[in-house]
């Protein structure tokens, strides 16, 4: 009966006249239920480590929705917290944590087997979530991909450019690629125990990958996401994983076989020709639809979405946006993309 399931189909390399679709953020800031329950929580990580407020928050826009999957509410950087970094969050302005920036920050990091301490209430969401669940509705699981997670460690908070990791990088490299591999090691436990916990796929989110050229692409990007998923798969063989190396561009060419994903999620910056071309041919893609439609709406959103569904019909295809929803998207135009994309 799981594999009736349409996310698992698509996953498993099945074409269906209807793609199974899901929202990347799709429970957040843009759904008022969402805001009354993280008011109750008082705040974020507060929402995020309260197991039955995530809980809740998780399954509202599937409520509202119907969406195929539903995605664990949590957030990357709460694996860094988990491993000793300090953590909050500036109101309006995003996350700030402890940065690391030589060896005695890194060597500070606590033991890998220490993160499920801090971690424990996310494992009770997933659990949580397995029992709530529609049966017809995928539980997906997601961790922060080492190169992005790393980023925000090294500068201490997001960054335009990523400039204070590669600069650690190219002046520190033994130090870089230290907490890159402590991190690629976290992951695999994060992970493993979401699909332990209930979770049925497991996404490894690289945002900023786009920013690695070249060699470090493959070493950082590439690199450590083959070793998450090789080491996933032989523990989990029968769980799938989705790969997001955002902004990837030509390095999205190829990444199926390059880290043994199951899919690879495409931003909008890729046509929809090109990536059939070019990376749908290797197995299911998900993707892509311009987040900026969800603000928008209109006669582009549903042109450009059945633009979409038709490009990818030939193949496996998960419908999803090319990056999160924004906090100002319009919750009627989420409405109008799935009965577009359902055949409405």
């Amino acid at each position: 009966m799981v594999r009736q399931k349409t996310i698992l189909k698509a996953l498993a390399g099945e074409t269906q006249d209807v793609p199974p679709i899901w929202m990347m953020r799709q429970a957040g800031r843009y759904l008022p239920e969402y805001r009354a329950t993280r008011a109750e929580a008082g705040d974020f990580l507060s929402l995020c480590y309260n197991s039955d407020l995530a809980t809740e928050v998780t399954l509202q826009p599937i409520r509202r929705y119907g969406f195929d999957a539903a995605i664990l509410f949590a957030d990357i950087l709460l694996l860094p917290q988990a491993l000793g970094a300090d953590l909050w969050f500036v109101t309006g302005e995003g996350p700030r944590l402890s940065t690391i920036s030589d060896q005695a920050g890194l060597d500070a990091l606590k033991p890998t087997p220490d993160i499920h301490e801090t971690l424990s209430p996310i494992y009770q969401t997933v659990r949580n979530l397995s029992g709530a669940l529609p049966s017809e509705t995928t539980l997906i699981g997601f961790a922060g991909a080492p190169w992005t997670v790393a980023t925000y460690m090294i500068a201490g908070r997001g960054t335009p450019d990523q400039g204070p990791a590669h600069a650690l990088k190219d002046e520190n490299r033994t130090v870089f690629e230290g907490l890159l591999a402590r991190l690629t090691e976290a992951t695999i436990e994060y992970l493993s125990a979401q699909i332990d916990a209930g979770a049925e796929v497991v996404k490894l989110f690289d945002s900023w990958a786009g920013s690695l050229k070249g060699s470090d692409f493959d070493r950082y990007a590439t690199g450590p996401a083959r070793q998450i998923i090789e080491a996933l798969k032989a523990r989990h063989p029968d769980t799938p994983v989705i790969a997001f190396p955002r902004e990837a561009g030509d390095k999205y060419v190829g990444f199926h076989q390059a880290t043994g994903a199951d899919c690879v999620a495409l931003d909008n910056s890729v046509s929809p020709g090109w990536a059939v071309a070019n990376v749908q041919k290797d197995g299911c893609v998900q993707g892509n639809l311009a987040s900026s439609h969800m603000v928008t709406g209109g006669e582009a959103l549903a042109q450009e979405t059945r633009a979409i569904v038709k490009a990818f019909g030939n193949g496996p295809h998960i419908f999803n946006l090319g990056h999160g929803i924004t906090p100002d998207a319009d919750p009627d135009n989420v409405q109008r993309m799935i009965d577009v994309v359902r055949g409405g």
